[in-house]
């Protein structure tokens, strides 16, 4: 009785508590925002420098309006 003890219910005691910290975040969560749902939360800018977040989106010092070649996608070269 001891052996089964030992080789057989240690074991399954250790994975269960493995288990159960591996999947308590999961339950512990809110639930996921699943596409289609209202949104309650305010909009994140996401950026490295939060200094630049309010900044205009193109480098200081460069001009904007300079167009140096033609562009576009084709298949052709």
């Amino acid at each position: 009785m001891e052996t089964l003890l030992v080789l057989v219910l240690g074991p399954l005691t250790i994975l269960g508590v493995l288990t159960v910290l591996t999947l308590w975040p999961k339950f512990a969560r809110a639930p996921r925002y699943r596409p289609g749902q209202q949104w309650h939360h305010p909009p994140v800018w996401w950026t490295a420098d939060t200094d630049v977040a309010g900044a205009s989106r193109s480098p200081a010092g460069l001009d904007t309006t300079t167009r140096t070649a033609q562009g576009g996608a084709r298949g052709t070269w």
